[in-house]
C-alpha cells in the first residue's frame, strides 16, 4: 500500500470521517486556509489513481467514497514507520518516547494492561 502525502491525507481523514462526500462537502471541513476546489479535485483524482478512493457518478458531479479502511492504512503506516525508524522495535519506539518525554509511567502501566490482557485472550 502507498503512503499518503500530508495533503492526500487531510482528504482521507475526511471521507473517513464522513464515509462519502462531493468536493464542496470536503471543502467544508477544512476550518483555516480553504484549498482551491481544483485543488481537491486533483488530489481526489491523485487518490483514485492510487486506489484509495472511488466515486458515484451522479450526471457531471461524482461523490467520493474511501476504498481503504482507515485502521487498515494507519496499521500499514505504523508497521512501515516502526521498521523504517525504529528497526522495526516496538521497545526503540517505547523507549525513543521515554526519552522525549511524550510517554510517561502512567501510560506505560495502561500500555502493561493492555498487553496483559491481550495475552489472557489468547
Amino acid at each position: 500500500m502507498k503512503e499518503l502525502t500530508k495533503a492526500e491525507e487531510e482528504v482521507m481523514q475526511i471521507l473517513w470521517k464522513k464515509e462519502k462526500a462531493f468536493v464542496n462537502d470536503i471543502l467544508r471541513e477544512y476550518k483555516e486556509t480553504k484549498p482551491a476546489y481544483s485543488t481537491i479535485s486533483t488530489i481526489i483524482r491523485i487518490l483514485e489513481k492510487k486506489g484509495f478512493v472511488s466515486h458515484r457518478a451522479y450526471g457531471k458531479t461524482y461523490e467520493y467514497f474511501p476504498l481503504i479502511k482507515k485502521e487498515d492504512y494507519r496499521k500499514n503506516f505504523l508497521n512501515s514507520f516502526l521498521n523504517r525508524y525504529f528497526g522495526n522495535s516496538p521497545r526503540s519506539l517505547v523507549s525513543h518516547l521515554v526519552e522525549e518525554h511524550k510517554i510517561d509511567l502512567k501510560d506505560l502501566e495502561e500500555i502493561l494492561a493492555l498487553i496483559k490482557k491481550e495475552g489472557e485472550n489468547e
